[in-house]
């Protein structure tokens, strides 16, 4: 999970941290909220696409899911 606290947002923290999970860790597939649009909206522009959609979250409560799958 990556999280950002709002203060640090827009200066490079989460693409530093994303870029550093793919690079060394081969983090290229990732689930986010998908009632969290601002964080879908980052992991797309960091090359990252949908490419499966859940109801549920992985603890069964009623929070969709995108799965997405670094592309770039």
């Amino acid at each position: 999970m990556l999280f950002v606290s709002a203060e640090y947002r827009g200066q490079g923290t989460g693409s530093k941290l994303l870029s550093r999970g793919i690079a060394e860790y081969g983090a290229n597939e990732l689930a986010v909220n998908e009632q969290n649009p601002l964080a879908k909206g980052f992991y797309e522009h960091m090359g990252f696409e949908v490419f499966r959609r859940t109801d549920f979250d992985e603890q069964g409560n009623p929070y969709p899911l995108l799965y997405m799958k670094y592309v770039r």
